[in-house]
């Protein structure tokens, strides 16, 4: 019998879809990535199902779409009857270990009313056991930091620029580097405590399954030289401009996003320029952190026995549309990178094809096929609860290049749950149940619904950077009725495909 495979699943905070150097992007820097991506599969049209972090990674590690785990917002508790990604490896005899943080918050029922985990938003994951709690708190990280002889009494100063560094001429507000190393960033102390326990599982010898959720490169934006000054920002792309929203006023969504502090760039042109190549630096530090864990895997010698799937929670706006953060409706802040290099004898097992290595996909993936994927290449069943599809199809060789599965999905969907704007200007008449979106996107154009607000549409044939949003649209009509379509088909099934008949339970369709 074939050994099962060990995973090791990584999350890169906030990582743009575009902002890999084998994607073309013209100011990043990522050849760690770039020889994973070369020695494994990697999906160039992949997406996150919702944001900020909490909802998508509830989507991510549940497999399904945020209208059926309705996990809407940093806070709001995943009900405990679903599964997850860790509690079916550890039902299938792994030992599921993470080092980070998901942003899991306790579903209130399960727990007393005085449980300190209802006053927390960032708990882990049911089914792991954590190897490092790593939380915006950074306790663990200062900790670390003292050890090595920093003083840590005023601990923000950690997350932002130096202030007694002159700023050159040609260098905007944010490129001053923290008062730390290039080797004792959050990342490094975090892969860090990650190498340590491949080398002591190892020892154990069992198959095992890691986590490693590394926080950059989320803001703060700083980042330790030498990658403070990696990237000039007279370089980097100019921010996307929108065009206008047919000749009127911003859709009052934009428009109450913009009215928010924490969604507006920097108002300086250079700042803003400085901040996304401050962006791209934190992604070349980060990118040098992930070459330190492929390099611990083949130290050990478990690289042919070890899945390595990458991907992140969510983008970044990083100023296009005149937005930051991550929100609503745009690509960047919901395209996200995926790579997965998995071990020839896993994707092959039962087969006569060749496993894929450098294959570039470009059909629609999506953040709930992560949960199936693992699962499959792990000879774990795959729930019933999950939504996605294993992409073993295109780890295996089975599909041509270019190629799909019968039936894979052209188009992906993601939602996004905006009620704790309520009141906010533009919204005052908007109740809270009704302050969401979902989109569906394919090849050609995204079509965004509002419960409570007019839709947009985007002809990316002729527009594909979305910056001229249209409230009316041949294709409108289209789009809705394919988002309704995809809505209906991808209700909660977990029973509602099972019927009692004389003679006991069958499923339908099975």
């Amino acid at each position: 019998m074939m050994r099962r495979p060990n995973v090791l699943l990584v999350t890169l905070d906030q990582w743009r879809g575009d902002c890999l150097s084998s994607a073309g992007h013209p100011s990043v820097s990522t050849p760690n990535l770039d020889r994973l991506a070369a020695e494994g599969v990697r999906f160039t049209s992949h997406f996150a199902q919702a944001a900020p972090c909490g909802p998508s990674r509830a989507s991510l590690l549940t497999g399904t779409y945020q209208h059926v785990h309705r996990s809407v917002l940093n806070g709001t508790p995943l009900d405990a009857r679903f599964t997850n990604v860790a509690l079916a490896m550890r039902d299938a005899g792994y030992d599921p270990v993470l080092f980070g943080h998901t942003d899991t918050t306790v579903d209130p029922r399960t727990v007393p009313a005085d449980d300190p985990r209802l006053g927390d938003y960032e708990g882990p994951l049911p089914g792991f056991r954590v190897g490092l709690d790593l939380p915006e708190h950074r306790e663990p990280w200062y900790r670390w930091l003292e050890a090595r002889g920093h003083d840590v009494s005023d601990r923000d100063r950690f997350l932002r620029p130096r202030d007694d560094m002159a700023v050159p001429e040609g260098r905007g507000a944010s490129w001053s580097p923290p008062p730390f190393a290039v080797d004792e960033t959050e990342t490094a102390f975090l892969v860090g405590e990650v190498i340590d326990e491949l080398a002591r599982l190892d020892d154990v010898g069992d198959p095992w399954f890691v986590h490693a959720s590394i926080y950059r490169p989320h803001p703060p934006f700083t980042v330790p030289a030498p990658y403070h000054d990696l990237v000039d920002p007279a370089t980097v792309p100019d921010p996307l401009v929108d065009e206008g929203y047919d000749g009127a006023d911003p859709h009052p969504f934009v428009a109450a996003a913009r009215g928010f502090g924490a969604y507006r760039p920097p108002a300086d042109d250079l700042d803003l320029r400085q901040v996304r190549a401050t962006y791209y630096g934190m992604m070349a530090e980060v990118d040098a952190q992930v070459g330190r864990l492929l390099a611990a895997l083949d130290d050990l010698g478990v690289t042919d026995e070890t899945v390595v799937v990458v991907t992140s929670d969510h983008g970044e706006m990083l100023g296009d549309h005149d937005l930051m953060s991550k929100l609503g409706f745009h690509d960047q802040s919901f395209h996200i990178p995926l790579i997965v290099r998995a071990p020839a004898a896993t994707v092959t097992a039962g087969s006569t094809v060749s496993a894929a290595e450098g294959r570039v996909v470009k059909g629609f993936t999506e953040n709930i096929d992560v949960m199936p994927t693992v699962l499959d290449l792990a000879g774990v069943e795959v729930p019933r609860q999950c939504q996605g599809r294993s992409l073993r199809p295109f780890l295996d060789g089975s599909v041509a290049d270019g190629g799909a599965p019968d039936d894979w999905r052209t188009a992906v969907h993601w939602e996004f749950d905006f009620r704790a704007w309520v009141g906010a200007e533009g919204l005052e008449d908007v109740s809270a149940h009704r302050c969401n979106l979902a989109v569906y996107r394919d090849h050609r154009g995204k079509y965004v619904h509002f419960a409570g607000l007019p839709p947009i549409y985007f002809d990316l044939e002729v527009d594909p950077g979305e910056q001229r949003p249209l409230a009316d649209h041949p294709a409108m009509g289209r789009y809705a009725s394919a988002l309704l379509d995809w809505r209906m088909a991808s209700d909660e099934q977990e029973l509602s495909d099972h019927l009692a008949l004389p003679g006991g339970m069958v499923v339908l369709g099975s």
